[in-house]
């Protein structure tokens, strides 16, 4: 039975902001972003968010107070489905970091392409947010923003959702390898300069510079952490 195009666009996104809440560490009774900023965090129009809103309210994954704002409920997302365990008790972070150079630099030039001004905008915060972490999880938090806001700058919801089940599977894949010996990155790290490089191509509308940007990011990190790329 084929699935009508607008069941599907709900689907994904009810999918996406259920990856939104987990990625995002958000926990029972956390508040989230008011709408306008879930908008264009998650590329959707408010019409679409709402009735993923909806969904999740009813399966009593939130809870709305008019007024006060939407907040995870404790019955929340589920955490890590199955598929997502048997994935990751599989995958080596190097081959995490290959399937990242497959996708990510053809979401940047999709995004070079396509980003509005809010998502650029966007981008830009979570770069900023980056540099100034004052320590390794939020850097790691701003990080993962900064990716997340240049998926959604690509304005395709199946882009979108296909790099938030990546973030979910590298998020449950052990990074056991990976020592960090200082407490925040230091002022020279490589990932600033590459962040700045990829988003001043998406904003100079360069495709073909924002693809390669994110392929030698990834390669980068790569390289850093694991010697391989």
């Amino acid at each position: 039975m084929l699935t009508r195009p607008a069941d599907a666009e709900r689907e994904l996104a009810i999918e996406r902001l259920q990856a939104f809440i987990v990625d995002g560490g958000y926990g029972p009774g956390d508040r989230l972003p008011p709408e306008r900023d879930l908008m264009v965090e998650l590329g959707m129009s408010r019409t679409t968010l709402r009735k993923a809103l909806e969904k999740l309210e009813n399966d009593g994954a939130i809870w709305r107070h008019v007024g006060k704002g939407t907040f995870v409920a404790a019955k929340s997302v589920p955490r890590q489905p199955g598929w997502l365990a048997e994935i990751s008790q599989q995958l080596t972070p190097v081959k995490m970091m290959r399937a990242r150079l497959c996708l990510e630099p053809a979401i940047a030039r999709e995004a070079a392409m396509n980003a509005s001004a809010e998502a650029v905008a966007a981008i830009r915060r979570a770069e900023r947010e980056a540099v100034e972490a004052a320590d390794w999880a939020g850097y790691e938090a701003a990080d993962d923003r900064f990716h997340r806001a240049v998926a959604r700058a690509a304005d395709n919801i199946l882009l979108a959702a296909l790099y938030d089940q990546l973030n979910q599977v590298q998020r449950a894949v052990a990074w056991r390898s990976v020592v960090r010996e200082t407490e925040r990155p230091p002022r020279d790290h490589p990932s600033f300069a590459e962040h700045a490089r990829i988003a001043s191509a998406i904003e100079a509308r360069d495709p073909g510079e924002a693809q390669a940007a994110m392929r030698a990011h990834i390669g980068s990190v790569s390289a850093r952490l694991f010697g391989e790329v």
